[in-house]
C-alpha cells in the first residue's frame, strides 16, 4: 500500500495560502454545558465571520438545524455543507489536507475516538473527514491511527511538533508502540523529524493537545506559551518543554528560535481550570485570528496580541472573544480546519 509519503504528499504549514476554512457548527445534545448553546453559538458565529474577512468559510452544519443557521445571515463568503456529526471540533475529526508536487490536494482521514472515549457516541464525528473529502472528490488517505488534527502542528518543510502526553496515550492507540506511532505519522503527513514535547496545559482534557502549548511561526522558529509562577502547574509544563526546545533540530538541521509569549491569568469554570491559551490562534490568508480574554487578562491579551503583531507584520491580527467557547474545552484553532489553495 502506498502512503502520502511515498507519493510525495506533504502536509503544507497553516500559514500557507488557504483555499477556504471548514469549521462545524456547535452541537447542544453533545456539548459539556447545553445550557450555554446560544452563548457559544454566538461565539462560533464571531469566529465564522472573523474568518470570512479573510477567506471563504464552509460550515458543516447537521441537516435538521441548517435553517436555524441560514438565518443568522453569516455572510456572502459563507456556505454551509450539511454533514451529519456529533460534536463541533473540526481540526480534530475533519481531515488533516495535504499537496501533492503536481499540484493536487488529498487529505488525510485518521481514526477519531472523541479523545480516548472521553464523550459518547462519536460514529458520526469519525465519519465527517471522509464526507468532506468525498464532497470535494479529492484523494482520501486512511490512516491506521486515532489521532487528532490538534495534536500536530507542521513547518511545512518536513518538522511535526507534538506531545508525547497524546499521542503516546494508551487511549488512543493502545497496540502500537512510539516508533510505530511516529511512522504512521511521518507516513500519513510526508514529515521526516518529530520533535517530541512531553506535556500539554493543565487541566487540557485532550491530553496535551499541542496547539494549545506551542507552535511554528516560520520554519525554524516556534512560539511557546510559559508560565512564570513556579506555584501553578503550568510552569513545570512548560519550562520542561522549553528544555526540549533549545535543544531540538529540525528537518533541515537548525537550531530553533524560541519565541515566548506569557499565559493569560488562570480562570476556573464550575471547578476546573480552562485551557486559555493565545496559541490557539488561527492563520488565515493576511491575517490572524487570535482568542483573547479580557477581564484580568487584559494585560497579557495586549502583550500577545503586540507579540503577533511583530513577528507576522504582513498580517492583520483580528481579535474574538475567547471566552465565548473555551467552556467547552477548545477555542478558535480547534473548531478551524485550513484547506490549502493548489494550482
Amino acid at each position: 500500500m502506498m502512503h502520502p509519503r511515498d507519493l510525495h504528499y506533504t502536509m503544507p504549514a497553516e500559514w500557507a495560502k488557504h483555499e477556504r476554512t471548514f469549521i462545524s457548527w456547535p452541537v447542544k445534545d453533545s456539548m459539556v454545558h447545553p445550557d450555554n448553546h446560544e452563548a457559544v453559538s454566538r461565539g462560533y458565529a464571531e469566529i465564522i465571520r472573523a474568518i470570512a474577512e479573510f477567506e471563504p468559510v464552509t460550515v458543516i452544519v447537521n441537516p435538521d438545524e441548517l435553517d436555524t443557521v441560514e438565518k443568522l445571515a453569516l455572510g456572502d463568503n459563507v456556505t454551509l455543507l450539511p454533514i451529519r456529526h456529533n460534536d463541533a471540533w473540526l481540526r480534530d475529526n475533519g481531515p488533516t489536507f495535504l499537496t501533492g508536487p503536481d499540484g493536487k490536494l488529498a487529505g488525510v482521514n485518521w481514526k477519531f475516538n472523541a479523545w480516548g472515549g472521553k464523550y459518547s457516541p462519536w460514529d458520526l464525528d469519525d465519519e465527517v473527514a471522509p464526507r468532506i473529502l468525498k464532497h470535494l472528490e479529492v484523494s482520501a488517505f486512511d490512516a491506521p491511527l486515532v489521532m487528532e488534527g490538534g495534536s500536530i502542528h507542521t513547518d511545512g518543510e518536513g518538522t511535526l511538533l507534538t506531545t508525547e502526553e497524546c499521542l503516546l496515550n494508551t487511549n488512543r492507540n493502545p497496540e502500537l508502540s512510539r516508533e510505530e506511532i511516529a511512522g504512521y505519522v511521518k507516513q500519513y503527513t510526508g514529515t521526516e523529524s518529530i520533535i517530541w514535547l512531553k506535556r500539554g496545559l493543565s487541566g487540557d482534557e485532550t491530553d496535551g493537545h499541542v496547539d494549545n502549548i506551542a507552535c511554528f511561526a516560520a520554519p525554524g522558529k516556534v512560539i511557546i506559551q510559559v508560565c512564570e509562577d513556579p506555584q501553578d502547574e503550568n510552569y513545570a509544563i512548560t519550562q520542561e518543554n522549553l528544555r526540549i526546545l533549545e535543544q531540538a533540530v529540525d528537518a533541515k538541521g537548525r537550531k530553533l528560535e524560541i519565541i515566548r509569549i506569557q499565559q493569560p491569568p488562570r480562570v476556573d469554570f464550575e471547578g476546573s481550570r480552562l485551557t486559555l491559551s493565545y496559541l490557539n490562534f488561527y492563520f488565515v490568508n493576511g491575517g490572524i485570528i487570535l482568542p483573547v480574554f479580557g477581564g484580568t487578562a487584559a494585560e497579557t491579551d495586549k502583550l500577545a496580541e503586540e507579540k503577533l503583531a511583530g513577528l507576522f507584520q504582513g498580517r492583520r491580527i483580528r481579535t474574538v472573544n475567547g471566552m465565548a467557547v473555551i467552556g467547552e474545552g477548545g477555542n478558535v484553532h480547534c473548531t478551524t480546519q485550513q484547506m490549502p489553495a493548489v494550482n
